[in-house]
């Protein structure tokens, strides 16, 4: 049986193992994806410099199957405004979708012109807004799963970002076969 000594002694060797592997993995991490340990500055600069968006708060809402959909917040630090023209992930195809009327009715459809993000601003993806839509899922998204979401930018570049799914009902939406792309689209 191990003594109280040894016992703590074990204890305080595992916290620390796992602050060295948090701050490891945390260095690790996407630019896209700026964690608790960076500070806001650094990734507001690290961002500008990069000419790249500071992705907050990625959340995918969780489905079995079907269709379902991605939302953040974007912040452009950059004096120049920024285009999202497409998204790619591993779960499914991707576009970018908006809610618009359609014949009196609110309408899910492609966002034709991509996302702008103007310069010194920021734009959310949202519930019953624009959004990021994962058609024809490949496997079920699962509250807790992570999911790399890849932005491209209309000059060619690329950014990808981590999202982890979360149950949610707030606005009701239906991201089911039927709502996706309208004909015109």
């Amino acid at each position: 049986m191990p003594s109280t000594t040894s016992r703590r002694f074990l204890r305080a060797a595992a916290l620390i193992g796992a602050a060295v592997l948090a701050a490891s993995v945390t260095a690790c991490g996407s630019s896209g994806t700026p964690s608790a340990a960076t500070s806001a500055s650094a990734s507001a600069s690290a961002s500008a410099a990069a000419g790249v968006l500071t992705v907050r708060d990625p959340w995918v809402k969780a489905a079995d199957k079907g269709m379902t959909a991605a939302f953040a917040t974007l912040a452009n630090d950059g004096d120049t405004d920024v285009t999202i023209t497409g998204v790619t992930t591993d779960v499914s195809r991707a576009e970018i979708h908006e809610m618009a009327m359609t014949d009196g009715k609110m309408a899910m459809r492609q966002k034709q012109g991509g996302v702008v993000v103007a310069a010194r601003s920021q734009a959310a993806l949202e519930p019953g807004g624009d959004h990021l839509m994962l058609m024809d899922l490949t496997r079920p998204v699962r509250p807790g799963d992570q999911l790399d979401i890849t932005l491209t930018f209309a000059d060619g570049r690329t950014q990808t970002f981590t999202a982890v799914a979360k149950p949610f009902t707030g606005a009701q939406e239906s991201y089911a076969p039927g709502h996706g792309p309208s004909p015109a689209s």
